[in-house]
């Protein structure tokens, strides 16, 4: 009986194999003004692009999988200028070896309001003006040439922006982050991974800016004549800082640095529990 097992597996692996196929849903909604998306998916890759058009197209392809009511579950709504679309992909049985995948293709407007949440999926961004969050459970979120305000959140993937300009606030449990842009307002934290920032001249402070990671080294690229009150802190790691710092009744050791950058300004928090931390000019 056990000695048949192998074969009957792989039989079932032929069987199944040659039901391998795609199915796609696709629609398109038409708007008059800055546009509100939300998309929620509980187990999905997500690429929102944005460009010319007036409208918003939504695409959802399925591999090895139906699209209906008992397998993968599409329902949308739409109230004037905002759409909300919940996709549901089934949990399969364990003897299915197939590979499922779902992916959402969203064409949108160039300014236009985002929410975005993959529960187990990767998300890309690109071109996106306005309010901007996208969340996922597990999995990479990468955003490029995006203005506004920008919140992403990843249990356990990495976070990569390029181009951003404006506000951001990203954060993930288990994932390294490399950012680069123009900011206003920044506050970056990973609880254990690596840290890199590429701050852009045109950057001003309006409040206080955080870049904190749990058990990682922290890589902050600044502009010349960039200032800031700089609060710097590792666990057990060492600080350096290619700007000149005052020093006035606050700290200056190996592992903490209290003073002003430049002329100082609005606090730049930095804190690492066990890495480096570097502030260089960029």
């Amino acid at each position: 009986m056990f000695k048949k097992m192998p074969v009957f597996l792989l039989m079932l692996l032929a069987s199944v194999s040659t039901l391998a196929g795609a199915e796609e849903w696709r629609k398109t909604f038409s708007v008059t003004e800055k546009p509100e998306l939300r998309v929620n998916a509980n187990d999905a890759d997500i690429h929102v692009y944005a460009s010319d058009r007036k409208d918003i197209e939504a695409v959802v392809t399925t591999h090895n999988d139906k699209i209906g009511p008992n397998a993968v579950r599409i329902n949308d709504h739409q109230s004037g200028n905002r759409i909300d679309i919940d996709i549901h992909v089934p949990q399969f049985h364990i003897l299915n070896f197939r590979s499922h995948t779902v992916k959402i293709e969203l064409a949108i407007p160039k300014q236009a309001d985002v929410d975005l949440h993959s529960g187990d999926g990767a998300i890309t961004a690109e071109a996106l003006n306005g309010n901007i969050s996208l969340t996922s459970g597990d999995g990479n979120i990468r955003v490029d040439n995006a203005n506004g305000s920008l919140t992403l959140e990843s249990g356990d993937g990495r976070i990569e922006c390029r181009g951003v300009n404006g506000r951001l606030r990203a954060e993930t449990k288990d994932g390294a982050m490399r950012i680069d842009g123009v900011f206003s307002d920044l506050d970056l934290h990973t609880g254990d991974g690596r840290i890199d920032a590429q701050v852009q001249s045109g950057s001003k402070m309006g409040s206080t800016w955080s870049v904190r990671s749990g058990d990682g080294s922290i890589t902050l690229a600044l502009p010349d004549g960039f200032s800031a009150d700089l609060d710097a802190h590792t666990g057990d790691g060492h600080i350096s800082v290619d700007f000149p710092v005052t020093v006035q009744g606050g700290a200056l050791r190996q592992n903490e640095i209290r003073g002003k950058l430049n002329n100082g300004g609005p606090t730049l928090e930095m804190r690492s529990g066990d890495g480096n931390i570097t502030v260089r000019r960029g």
